[in-house]
C-alpha cells in the first residue's frame, strides 16, 4: 500500500485504515462539500513503523512499569513524555522515509499544512476523543510533516488519551492510528457548529472567531456565541464577548495577534455566513443520519468543512471521575504567564502575610470562647488557601511539562529529562532551609562543648549564637515537625531540629554542587528561529518559575497550616488542664480537632504522603524477601546507590534518620526534604518527575525512583537495598531470616 492515501485511495482503503476523521473528510468531498486539500497516512504505516523499530516492545515496557490503575497523575505524564520521546529521536525505516518524503513533495510541497489524528474509532458517538490527540497547523516541508507525523502517532499514549482509554476501557497496546494531512486555509474567521446544543436539545450552537480555529479549541480565545433555534434556525441568543487577539499562521506554527479596532469592534459571522454554517450543519446530520459537532473556516468568503464527528457525552457515569479537572491542569503558554503572574505577585504574597498575621496572635491570652473562635477561624482561613492551591498552584506545575515538551520537540535528546538540568538550582526554599541547617550544624562540628551539650539535654544556652540562629530558622521554616495536611505531626518541637542537626554534624558538609546548564541552554536556544529566540527564553523563565514554584507552594501553605497546628495545641493544652469549666470544656470539644483521641489518631495527610496504602504483609519473611528482590518504578534521579532502607510510615520516623540511608516513602512533603541531604537515595510509592522528593533529589544529585508500586509492603528498615536511578529499579538484597 501506498504510505500517502489521496481522497480516492481514502475510500477504497476504509474506515478502519483511515480513521473515522479522514474517511469523513474524503465522504464529504465525494458529497460535495468544499474541503481543504486532504491526504492520509493509513495505519499500516503506523504499524509498520512500531515493528521495524522496535519501538512497541519500549511502549509495553513503559505501560506495564505499574499497574494503570494504581498510577497517580505525574506518574501517567511521566509514561506518556517517555513514550513520546521514543518517538521523536526514532526515525522511519529508510525505505519507509525515502518514499513517504517523496510523496509528500510531489503532493503538498509548496504550501502549509495541517497534520491532524485519525485514529480508527476516534470521533466515533460512543468515543470522542475530540482534543485528546494532537493536530499541528502550519507544517511547512516534507520533513517536518514526516517529524509531525510521528508527533501524531505518539500522541495515542498522551497522559489525556491514556486516561480516556481507561475510561472506556479500550485496550492501549490494541491502539493504533492513522494520520490526516489537510492543507491550510489561511482563515479570515473560523468556529465549530453543533446541529445539537449538548446543553440544549431543542437548539443548535455556533462559535466564532476571528483567524485559525486554534484559540477557540484551546481555550485561549473567547468565541462569538450564537443560539439557534434548530427547526427554525432563529437566533434566541448571541454572546458578545470582548475581542482583542486571534490566532495566525506564524513562523514555525501559529502564533496570538492582536485584532484591529476594526475586527475587535464586530463579530465574525454576519447574518448570511450564520445560515451558510447552519445548513452545512443540517446535511452533515442528515448525511451522518446523528447529530454533529463541525469544524469551519471562510476564507475570503469561501466557506470550508474542517471535519465532522458524531457529538458524544462522557461514556463515564462516575460522577466523582476527575478528568475533566486533570485535563485542565494543560495550559497554554498565555495562559500559564498570566498564572504565574498571579501566584508570584498575588497569592504568594497574600499566603505569606497571612501566616504572619496569624503569628503575632497571643493565643495563651486568648478566652476559651475566643480561641474556639480563633481555630474556626483559621480552619477557614487555611481551607481558602487550599483550593486556591488546587485551582492556582496545581496548574501552574503544567509549565514544567510544557517547557519540556518544547525543548524535546526543539532538541530531540535521547534522555526526554535533559530539560530538567535547565530548570534546576533556581532557589528553592527547601535548598535554602538545608543550607540553613548546613551552617547550624557547622556551629556543632566547630564547638564540642556545644555538641555535648545538646546532645545531653537538647538544647544550648538562650545567649548562645547557636540558639539565635535557630530561632531564626524556626521562625522562616517552622520546627521541620509539621507536614502539610494534618495536625497530629506538629508534637517534636524544636527537639526534632536538634535530633536532625546532631545528624548533620556527624558527616561532612554537604553542598550542592550547582552543574552548568550554559551548554545546553545554548543548544535549546539554537533550535528556534531568530524571531522565536524571545519566545524559547520566556518559555525556559516560565519553566525554572513554575520549577521553583512547584516545591516552594508547599512551604507557603504548610506555614499556614502550621499556625492553625499552633492553635489546636493551644486547645489541647487547655482541655489537659485542671479544673476546667465545663462550658469551656464544650467549646472545645465541639470543635473535631480537638474531640477525644483526635490529635493522636492515625490520620491520613491530605497530600497523602503518611497514607497507609498497604493491603495485608505477605505470609512469610522468605515470602515478603523474594517478592521484594526487584521493585520496578519510575526512574526520577539518574545514579546508583546502596545503602540500608529507612522505611517512613509516620513523621515521627524522620528524626531518626541516619547518615547514608536510603529513605522510602509514600511521598516526600516539601516539609519532609531536610533530611535529603542525609539520604544516599530517595524511593517514593508515588510517581513523577513533578513529585517533591524527585525535585529535591536531583538538586543533590540523589538517585531518585518514583512510583514504586507496594514498596512500603516489601520493604522494612533495616534491609539492605540498592536504588537505580537510570532503570527506575529498586533491589532488595537482604536475605530472608
Amino acid at each position: 500500500m501506498t504510505p500517502l492515501l489521496d481522497i480516492q485511495g481514502i475510500l477504497a482503503a476504509g474506515r478502519q485504515q483511515t480513521g473515522t476523521k479522514a474517511f469523513h473528510m474524503a465522504k464529504l468531498k465525494k458529497t460535495g462539500f468544499t474541503v481543504p486539500r486532504t491526504w492520509c497516512i493509513p495505519t499500516p504505516v503506523y504499524e509498520a513503523y512500531l515493528a521495524n523499530t522496535g519501538i512497541r516492545d519500549r511502549i509495553g515496557i513503559e505501560l506495564n512499569r505499574k499497574a494503570f490503575d494504581r498510577m497517580r497523575w505525574e506518574e501517567i505524564w511521566d509514561v506518556s513524555l517517555r513514550i513520546r520521546n521514543f518517538f521523536l529521536t526514532t526515525p522511519l525505516p529508510s525505505s519507509l522515509d525515502e518514499r513517504l518524503t517523496r510523496e509528500l513533495a510531489a503532493a503538498c510541497n509548496d504550501f502549509p499544512v495541517a497534520v491532524r489524528s485519525s485514529a480508527p474509532g476516534e470521533d466515533e458517538k460512543a468515543s470522542s476523543f475530540a482534543g485528546l490527540h494532537a493536530s499541528f497547523l502550519n507544517v511547512t516541508s516534507p520533513a517536518s510533516i514526516v517529524t509531525h507525523i510521528k508527533l501524531v502517532w505518539a500522541s495515542l499514549f498522551s497522559d489525556a488519551a491514556l486516561l480516556y482509554r481507561r475510561e472506556l476501557g479500550l485496550a492501549v497496546e490494541r491502539s493504533t492510528m492513522a494520520v490526516l494531512i489537510q492543507e491550510l486555509i489561511p482563515s479570515d474567521c473560523s468556529g465549530v457548529f453543533f446541529s445539537r446544543n449538548p446543553a440544549n436539545s431543542r437548539q443548535m450552537l455556533i462559535e466564532a472567531v476571528w483567524g485559525l480555529n486554534q484559540g477557540l479549541v484551546d481555550g485561549d480565545i473567547a468565541p462569538d456565541r450564537w443560539h439557534l433555534d434548530r427547526t427554525t434556525g432563529r437566533i434566541e441568543a448571541h454572546y458578545d464577548p470582548k475581542r482583542s487577539h486571534c490566532i495566525q499562521a506564524g513562523t514555525g506554527g501559529v502564533e496570538r495577534v492582536a485584532l484591529t479596532p476594526a475586527l475587535a469592534d464586530k463579530p465574525p459571522l454576519e447574518p448570511a455566513m450564520i445560515d451558510q454554517v447552519r445548513e452545512a450543519g443540517r446535511r452533515l446530520e442528515s448525511l451522518f443520519e446523528q447529530p454533529q459537532d463541525m469544524e469551519w473556516t471562510f476564507w475570503q468568503n469561501r466557506f470550508y468543512v474542517l471535519q465532522s464527528r458524531a457529538i458524544t457525552t462522557s461514556a463515564s457515569k462516575d460522577t466523582d471521575d476527575k478528568r475533566t479537572w486533570y485535563l485542565s491542569l494543560h495550559r497554554s503558554y498565555d495562559n500559564l504567564k498570566a498564572l504565574y503572574d498571579k501566584i508570584e505577585h498575588c497569592l504568594i504574597p497574600k499566603m505569606i502575610q497571612v501566616a504572619e498575621d496569624l503569628g503575632r496572635i497571643d493565643l495563651s491570652a486568648l478566652s476559651p470562647s475566643n480561641l474556639c473562635a480563633e481555630i474556626d477561624r483559621r480552619q477557614a482561613v487555611y481551607d481558602h488557601w487550599v483550593k486556591v492551591y488546587w485551582a492556582d498552584f496545581i496548574p501552574f506545575a503544567h509549565g514544567i511539562r510544557l517547557f519540556g515538551q518544547v525543548y524535546n520537540d526543539a532538541v530531540k535528546p535521547a534522555d526526554p529529562y535533559e530539560f530538567m538540568t535547565l530548570l534546576e538550582n533556581t532557589g528553592l526554599k527547601s535548598v535554602r532551609r538545608n543550607t540553613l541547617l548546613e551552617e547550624l550544624a557547622e556551629c556543632i562540628r566547630t564547638d564540642p562543648g556545644l555538641a555535648r551539650t545538646l546532645a545531653q539535654h537538647g538544647r544550648a544556652p538562650s545567649d548562645h549564637r547557636f540558639s539565635r540562629l535557630l530561632a531564626d530558622f524556626i521562625e522562616e521554616f517552622g520546627d521541620l515537625s509539621c507536614t502539610t495536611g494534618t495536625g497530629n505531626e506538629c508534637q517534636y518541637g524544636d527537639t526534632a531540629i536538634i535530633r536532625i542537626l546532631l545528624a548533620y554534624s556527624q558527616r561532612s558538609a554537604k553542598r550542592l554542587d550547582p552543574s552548568d546548564p550554559g551548554t545546553l541552554e545554548d543548544s535549546y536556544l539554537k533550535a528556534f528561529a531568530p524571531d522565536q529566540q524571545t519566545y524559547a527564553k520566556d518559555l525556559l523563565h516560565l519553566g525554572r518559575e513554575s520549577f521553583r514554584l512547584r516545591d516552594d507552594d508547599n512551604i507557603h501553605l504548610g506555614r499556614i497550616e502550621a499556625r492553625l497546628h499552633e492553635a489546636l495545641q493551644e486547645g489541647q493544652t487547655r482541655l489537659s488542664a485542671p479544673g476546667n469549666n465545663p462550658a469551656d470544656l464544650a467549646c472545645l470539644t465541639k470543635i473535631p480537632a480537638l474531640s477525644a483521641g483526635a490529635l493522636n489518631a492515625d490520620t491520613a495527610s491530605a497530600s497523602g504522603t503518611f497514607q497507609r496504602t498497604e493491603t495485608g504483609e505477605p505470609d512469610t519473611v522468605s515470602d515478603r524477601w523474594f517478592r521484594a528482590r526487584q521493585i520496578v518504578g519510575h526512574p526520577a534521579g539518574q545514579g546508583i546507590a546502596r545503602g540500608t532502607a529507612r522505611v517512613i510510615r509516620d513523621p515521627g520516623d524522620l528524626t531518626g534518620f541516619n547518615e547514608g540511608e536510603v529513605l522510602i516513602c509514600q511521598g516526600v512533603d516539601p516539609n519532609m526534604t531536610f533530611v535529603i541531604p542525609l539520604a544516599a537515595a530517595v524511593v517514593e510509592a508515588r510517581g513523577g518527575m513533578l513529585i517533591h522528593g524527585a525535585i529535591i533529589a536531583r538538586e543533590y544529585g540523589l538517585p531518585c525512583v518514583t512510583g514504586a508500586d507496594r514498596i512500603l509492603e516489601y520493604i522494612q528498615t533495616g534491609d539492605r537495598v540498592t536504588v537505580d536511578g537510570y532503570l527506575g529499579i529498586v533491589t532488595c538484597e537482604t536475605s530472608p531470616d
